[in-house]
């Protein structure tokens, strides 16, 4: 697997990680990572929701292949980028973190860090009816906002990618803001 410096750290992003990674990088482009799919299926009790009202959040779940986006972080930036994702996406322990073969859109392989979903976690929802989907979407505000606004943004990164996306094209729609 290639990496660029050896010091240097790949980041998989697959949610909001791809329109707001919120760290520093050096490089970043599509890519895909095979063995796992995006999935609307965890229930949100911080960034977009509360435990009394939870918003719903994309995980990756067992199965299939995910088109997302790698960021490689310079080997200075690995420990506090690092640091960073862990208080953001295991502040309520529902994602484990992995290091995982992505192959880029180039045509590079590498490893990169990413979360999957802990399928043993309370706030592992599985696979919903999309009513569902849409009633916890639409309840969801927490800590990162609204959580219709973290689905409209997902999928307009995935639409600018190139990528599409059935499910969350329907729940963009549904939570479209409409024009003045």
């Amino acid at each position: 697997m290639e990496a660029g410096e050896p010091s240097d750290l790949w980041v998989f992003g697959y949610g909001s990680l791809m329109w707001r990674p919120g760290f520093p990088f050096v490089e970043s482009g599509p890519g895909r990572l095979r063995g796992y799919h995006r999935s609307l299926c965890v229930l949100s009790h911080v960034h977009r929701g509360t435990p009394e009202r939870p918003g719903l959040v994309l995980g990756l779940d067992r199965g299939g292949s995910c088109r997302g986006m790698a960021f490689r972080v310079a080997g200075p930036d690995a420990a506090s980028t690092l640091a960073y994702l862990r208080e953001r996406e295991q502040v309520t322990a529902v994602y484990v973190e992995r290091v995982l073969g992505v192959t880029l859109d180039d045509g590079r392989r590498i490893a990169a860090v990413t979360y999957l979903v802990d399928r043993r976690h309370p706030q592992y929802a599985g696979r919903l009816p999309e009513a569902e989907l849409v009633r916890l979407v639409r309840q969801g505000l927490g800590r990162s906002g609204a959580n219709p606004d973290y689905v409209r943004h997902t999928h307009d990164q995935l639409v600018a990618m190139g990528i599409p996306d059935p499910m969350l094209a329907r729940l963009a729609a549904a939570f479209a803001v409409p024009s003045p």
